[in-house]
């Protein structure tokens, strides 16, 4: 590793994002999903960014953030209905840096702050392994076709701790 692990920084997503993450999306796809996924699913996938503008509401319509490592987006996530951990990606050159477990850690803690006590993910076969050792326990095979190609990830679930009430500060 170059570079030691170092905590990124988190704020909320900003519309003026969306074309830096679409980018950082089909990087991280093409990249970090090749020893899972072939080329014509990696590049189905990664379509879904194509629109950057739908990709920019999706990511709007859910509580989005994003991590910064020296001023740059090094990746970003977010929770949808507060119930489901809808998106995770890194910048390659950032994966197993901290940066993921950064993100999946403060929408875990949002989840938790807003009432869930059951955080559903449907892990991509690359994720599969973050989330599990993360506590995230599989129940589901997933195929769906995405662009003609199919896709296979699995629906896990991880319980959450209820915040604690009263503390004093």
């Amino acid at each position: 590793m170059a570079r030691g692990a170092q905590t990124p920084g988190l704020r909320p997503f900003l519309p003026a994002d969306a074309a830096r993450l679409a980018a950082l999306f089909r990087a991280s796809v093409e990249a970090l999903a090749a020893d899972d996924y072939d080329d014509a699913q990696r590049e189905a996938w990664a379509a879904a960014a194509d629109d950057e503008a739908a990709f920019a509401s999706h990511l709007a319509d859910a509580l989005s953030i994003v991590a910064l490592v020296d001023g740059d987006i090094a990746g970003f996530a977010s929770l949808r209905d507060n119930k489901m951990f809808d998106m995770l990606y890194v910048r390659p050159d950032m994966a197993r840096k901290g940066v993921g477990s950064a993100l999946a850690e403060a929408i875990e803690k949002l989840a938790a702050a807003r009432g869930t006590t059951l955080l559903t993910v449907e892990a991509s076969d690359a994720a599969q392994d973050f989330f599990a050792a993360r506590g995230y326990v599989a129940t589901t095979r997933n195929m769906k076709t995405v662009a003609g190609q199919w896709l296979g990830n699995t629906t896990m679930t991880k319980e959450l701790a209820a915040p604690a009430v009263g503390r004093a500060h």
